[in-house]
């Protein structure tokens, strides 16, 4: 089982910042709608704001304002917007701008919870960026870092580690600095359940269908095969403010949950395709599309197109193709270096029609070359 290792002086700081706001109350959030002509899918973006407002323009969801222009589109992000990249917080009021305009508009932006903001909610900062942190300070942030040293250090004598205190010297404050930048305290306290981020995250879905596809960020294991999208949403929800449900306490790290599950994306299909109609009939859909697991530079379809990937694999030293998912009138296209590709995958050669359509769109030599040419995609993926 997955556990994200906690911080200490990470959860000290919401501890200290718990109080200057109350918990949002729980959304009891719509996780299902039909009759939907157009949806725009979105997967994981770690921190790169510019690819996604290149990806927003192709589907043309904003204007040259970067205003929501979709209409009564909806946009599905996949989830994992924080951590590896620099402009996470730059994404975020991006969604939160555009989930409010879309709204008034008829549209809809749903935007889910991945594995990476349950990590940055619960103090798991392991795959933040410097440049994250920096991104929330201000010209006070040093005057609040020193205040929660000082809270640190109250803490550390009043909770004496079992090897004993360590000496509070030079060293100790300039590792302990490095460790906390300027813009961490920040960074924490609009993360936390109460913050600006991290409540707002709190009041979404984690799985939601649309039509007859099923959406998450992971997938869904065998042990999820039995709860319907609200039971884990609420689950989901309960866990991210600190009020886990006994019967999913774990939900938010059990690798066979809607934020972990890889299952769909590198289990052989032979092996796993008993448990992916089971899971499309428990549901009612005829397809389950999923970020989290790089496969492949492209919109990657499995299991005759039942199971989708959108988390876009990019080797080294190549460009981000900036593909992404539509769905049309039922019609399936994949988005690729801004040119629309019919997803046809109900059999093999219509895979291998879609992938020398996508390799056709590259120079020659590109990954996507190798992939047409052999009509098969590797089975390693890159997290």
């Amino acid at each position: 089982m997955i556990r994200p290792f906690r911080i200490l002086l990470a959860a000290i700081a919401l501890l200290a910042t718990a109080c200057a706001a109350p918990a949002r109350a729980l959304a009891q959030e719509q996780s299902s709608w039909d009759g939907v002509a157009r949806v725009v899918v979105i997967g994981d973006l770690h921190g790169d704001y510019e690819k996604f407002a290149d990806m927003l323009h192709a589907a043309g969801l904003i204007d040259a304002r970067g205003d929501w222009s979709g209409g009564q589109a909806h946009l599905v992000q996949l989830g994992d917007v924080p951590d590896r990249g620099p402009s996470t917080r730059a994404i975020l009021d991006q969604l939160m701008r555009l989930e409010r305009q879309a709204r008034r508009a008829g549209g809809y932006v749903h935007a889910l919870i991945g594995n990476h903001e349950a990590m940055n909610v619960e103090g798991d900062l392991r795959y933040t960026t410097q440049a994250e942190f920096a991104a929330f300070a201000d010209r006070n942030s040093a005057r609040r870092r020193e205040a929660f040293y000082q809270r640190t250090l109250a803490y550390l004598r009043q909770n004496p580690p079992a090897a004993g205190l360590p000496e509070f010297d030079e060293a100790f404050r300039a590792q302990w600095d490095s460790e906390h930048p300027l813009g961490f305290v920040e960074h924490r306290e609009a993360w936390s359940p109460a913050g600006a981020y991290g409540g707002w995250i709190a009041t979404h879905n984690a799985v939601i269908r649309i039509n007859q596809t099923l959406y998450m960020h992971g997938g869904l294991g065998p042990a999820f095969l039995g709860p319907d999208a609200n039971a884990m949403n609420q689950a989901v929800r309960a866990a991210l403010t600190g009020a886990p449900n006994p019967a999913f306490a774990d939900i938010l790290t059990n690798e066979q949950g809607p934020l972990w599950y890889r299952g769909l994306a590198l289990n052989e299909e032979a092996a796993e395709a008993a448990h992916v109609e089971a899971l499309l009939a428990r549901h009612g859909v005829a397809r389950v599309v999923v970020g989290h697991t790089k496969r492949a530079p492209l919109v990657l379809p499995r299991f005759g197109g039942r199971v989708i990937l959108t988390d876009i694999a990019v080797p080294a030293g190549h460009p981000d193709p900036h593909a992404f998912l539509i769905e049309e009138n039922g019609v399936l296209a994949a988005v690729y270096r801004g040119q629309h590709v019919a997803l046809g995958a109900a059999s093999q050669p219509e895979l291998c029609a879609y992938l020398a359509a996508i390799a056709a769109l590259d120079p020659p030599g590109s990954p996507t070359a190798n992939l047409s040419a052999s009509c098969a995609v590797p089975a390693g993926a890159l997290n």
